[in-house]
């Protein structure tokens, strides 16, 4: 160890404190960064493994080849697994209603296979023997084509051709261009329904049927799913497989790898991550740069002698740099050692609402990843010396005698410092005095009030975007009716009601309901209507403003007749006039939130469909709610505002000859809704139901966001706290150290007889300066920044308002002025204690 060198030690076990605190923010900066790195690897193996149990542990498929490619790529040592199935061939679909699908594709499975590619059950069993066949449910929802467990299925097998091309799964229907020739005619017997198979691309033009492989007659054609011993290696090795074969990628696993073709995600996952640690280097460097910048302060006249008799700027340039060096192999893996449990603590408490998110049947767990610490080690080593070298390039390019008189800190002029009578009178000479510091030392100062501003524009910045993530929060949790939703608008009454029944049987379903929704038109004189819904109206829908009528839609729900007995007692209303034949309804009129449609409390409306053809007059008493949620509307129907009679079952035959298109809903209660929901599907999937429906589990849509809200929050929360711990630590550091260099000021003005009282009263002064001058510059950054954020939401598609962060403002500011003062105060505390002559002595503040 050389002699420079020897000194820096020296240097850091003397000024113990400064040592430490720098220590304590190179171990800060390192545990955060240790943090995002190792959460990054942890959620993009969760993701990996969670997309790998949903679309199957594979890289690349290839949907025809023959068995000896497949053993090729067995031998291959870039291929770490292989799964392949028969392509036994494809055969009409009878009754098919998509014109894209028409036929059925049959997939003769291995054991690897069913291992490699997942398949959901839903009903039934897996097949056992290459007579049984298992089927997908979409075949039914998406092809029009009901097939039940136990019904047996006679197929005319062949292959597709297009002139002298056989195509495969991966080539779309070519109406009027292909021919299907038939085979072989064989026989299967249905033993189960499962989901539509993840390997099956959405343009494929037959319904995946899945048997077994039949070993006495093995098919010439095979698909084969190829996983590589290197993810990394895929297009080297599709590159070398693609001129002879098609492929297909498995771009749903490789997206959370960084090897798809989705560049917009990939941006956005490296771009995330390389903001953080880009905002934890800022914090960092502020920091650190102030720790080295102020030692070298100090050690300005030690380096003016050292130059003096023949030390090198590079020599001196090292020696510094050998000071991070010794800092950072101290900090950096305690820092490793604390970020990696700091974030297993955030896994654990976040793993269930990831659950609730993604997927449920993978767990969210540490990955700790060499590659990923030895990275963070390296970015806070590289934070460390970029934080040296700067001050140290400064000071060891300072001129010798610029050194040893240390007249290169403080150069200003006498007007630069000079303040007002005002000012004297106002704050008296410590006030004057503090004033005149604070000019004096501009540079150090103004690495205090950055630092504190960095704190304090994070911190409000974060709670305006918590703030108006709750305000998200609050719309999408609308109260809704049940836990689990059934719509559609194609079952007859007799279908819908039958499903009802079955579906009542659920697990867990405790309670349920069913409505119908009829849509009709009604004519209603514009003079009716409130005079801001008619104007926002006309505009939206460009109608004239001098027409007497107007079109509307009206819906009518009809519920259950106990529950519109119950509305009808809580309106407080006769039932004998809202119940019976041409009996009142009950009517709701509102848009934008809440605002009434109508002048009137009563009104008669004659309804009727589009057609015109027959009509029907209703008598209406208007209320400000209705007793049951009406079923979503399709995006094509959202007509902004609300027109909606109630009426009870019982009238619903009064409204059948009007012949309007209705909705059919179903609404259940349940202590489980997402098992309930599960079984659900299971029962309608495995029924074979062929009318469009659509099944909302209410319960997980709203607890989903509530936990993507709990995950963000806690990660700002946390990520903040790491920052403003930082700041603090620098701003303490700064501070403190600040003092400190100014010890033979302070002794000097001590000894010419301040008091106690004067001098407490001259450093409260100053930690004011600190604070106003913070508050000066961190509020306004702090108010565009929330206002950014707002816009951006705005613009993301948030309907929220825009709120000035009062509340986080006042607590900023008082964690400012309580950190300054507690700074100050320990720093005052340890000047106090020293003798004033030897404070004076000392040359070598």
């Amino acid at each position: 160890m050389n002699i420079f060198n020897k000194v820096a030690l020296q240097g850091l076990k003397k000024n113990r404190t400064r040592t430490l605190v720098t220590i304590i923010g190179v171990v800060l900066s390192a545990a955060l960064i240790t943090a995002v790195a190792t959460f990054a690897v942890s959620l993009q193996t969760y993701l990996v493994n969670g997309a790998i149990m949903k679309y199957g542990n594979w890289h690349v498929a290839f949907p025809d080849v023959d068995t000896s490619f497949v053993q090729e790529q067995a031998d291959d040592n870039r291929v770490s697994n292989i799964a392949s199935f028969e392509n036994i061939g494809y055969g009409m679909l009878k009754g098919g209603q998509n014109p894209d699908k028409p036929y059925v594709f049959i997939a003769g499975f291995n054991k690897e296979a069913f291992s490699a590619l997942p398949v959901e059950l839903l009903s039934g069993r897996l097949p056992e023997n290459s007579s049984e066949i298992l089927v997908p449910a979409h075949i039914a929802a998406n092809g029009g084509v009901k097939i039940s467990v136990g019904d047996t299925l006679s197929i005319a097998v062949g292959t597709r051709k297009a002139g002298n091309e056989t195509l495969s799964q991966h080539d779309s229907y070519r109406s009027g261009e292909e021919t299907l020739t038939p085979t072989a005619e064989k026989t299967y017997t249905v033993v189960g329904i499962c989901q539509r198979p993840a390997f099956e691309e959405r343009s494929a033009p037959g319904y995946t049927l899945i048997t077994t492989a039949d070993t006495a007659s093995p098919a010439s054609s095979f698909s084969a799913f190829v996983a590589l011993e290197k993810p990394s290696q895929l297009r080297s090795y599709v590159s070398s497989e693609a001129e002879s074969h098609t492929y297909v990628l498995n771009d749903d696993v490789l997206r959370f790898m960084g090897l798809s073709e989705d560049k917009m995600f990939n941006a956005l996952l490296y771009s995330v991550g390389g903001i953080l640690v880009a905002l934890i280097m800022v914090g960092s460097v502020f920091l650190i740069y102030n720790s080295f910048n102020i030692s070298l302060n100090e050690r300005t006249h030690q380096f003016g002698i050292l130059m003096s008799v023949g030390a090198t700027e590079k020599q001196l340039r090292n020696s510094v740099l050998f000071e991070g060096l010794c800092i950072g192999a101290i900090g950096i893996p305690i820092g490793i050692l604390i970020g990696i449990p700091s974030i297993r603590l955030v896994l654990s408490i976040v793993a269930e609402n990831f659950a609730n998110v993604l997927y449920s049947n993978v767990p969210l767990t540490l990955k700790v990843s060499v590659p990923a610490l030895a990275a963070a080690a390296v970015i806070s080593m590289v934070t460390i010396l970029i934080s040296a070298y700067i001050p140290a390039k400064k000071a060891a390019g300072t001129p010798v005698m610029e050194c040893i008189r240390q007249t290169n800190e403080v150069k200003v002029e006498a007007n630069a410092i000079k303040t007002s009578n005002l000012t004297s009178r106002l704050y008296g000479l410590e006030g004057t005095l503090a004033l005149k510091n604070f000019k004096r030392n501009k540079r150090r100062y103004r690495s205090i009030i950055l630092s504190l501003t960095l704190s304090v524009v994070l911190f409000v910045s974060s709670s305006a975007f918590g703030t108006y993530l709750d305000q998200v929060a609050e719309q999408s949790a609308v109260e809704m009716d049940g836990d689990i939703l059934l719509y559609t608008r194609d079952m007859t009454e007799s279908e819908f009601s039958q499903l009802s029944n079955t579906l009542k049987t659920a697990d867990g379903v405790t309670k349920s309901t069913d409505q119908a929704v009829s849509t009709y038109t009604c004519k209603v004189n514009t003079n009716e209507l409130t005079n801001d819904f008619w104007d926002s109206y006309q505009k939206s829908a460009g109608l004239d403003a001098t027409s007497e009528t107007v079109k509307l839609s009206l819906d009518v729900q009809f519920i259950e007749d106990s529950i519109y007995q119950s509305f009808i007692e809580s309106l407080g209303l006769p039932a004998a006039e809202y119940t019976g034949q041409d009996a009142k309804m009950i009517i709701v009129g509102k848009y934008n939130g809440g605002l009434d449609l109508f002048t009137d409390r009563s009104m008669d409306f004659t309804i009727g469909t589009e057609s015109g053809e027959q009509t029907k007059t209703i008598h209406t008493t208007f209320a400000d709610t209705y007793p049951l949620d009406p079923p979503p509307a399709e995006p094509s129907d959202v007509k902004g505002y609300v027109l909606m009679v109630v009426a009870p079952h019982q009238m619903k035959p009064q409204f059948d000859a009007l012949d309007a298109p209705t909705k059919l809903g179903l609404t259940f209660w349940s202590d489980h809704p997402t098992q309930s929901t599960e079984k659900m599907q299971e029962i309608i999937e495995g029924s074979g139901i062929t009318s469009g429906y659509t099944l909302y589990n209410v319960h997980a849509i709203l607890e989903q966001n509530r936990n993507i809200l709990f995950i963000v929050n806690l990660f700002t929360v946390v990520f903040i706290a790491m920052i403003s711990l930082i700041a603090v630590a620098n701003v303490f550091n700064t501070i403190s150290t600040n003092i400190k260099l100014r010890r033979r000021e302070l002794a000097m003005l001590r000894s010419v007889g301040m008091s106690d009282r004067d001098f407490n009263k001259m450093m409260r002064f100053e930690c004011a300066l600190y604070g106003a001058r913070t508050m000066l510059w961190g509020l306004p950054l702090s108010g565009i920044l929330s206002w950014l954020i707002y816009k951006g939401m705005v613009v993301g598609g948030g309907d929220i308002e825009f709120m000035f962060p009062w509340d986080s403002i006042g607590i900023s500011m008082l964690g400012v002025f309580l950190v300054v003062f507690i700074t100050t105060l320990y720093a005052i505390r340890k000047i106090k204690k020293e003798n004033i002559i030897d404070a004076l002595r000392d040359d070598m503040a």
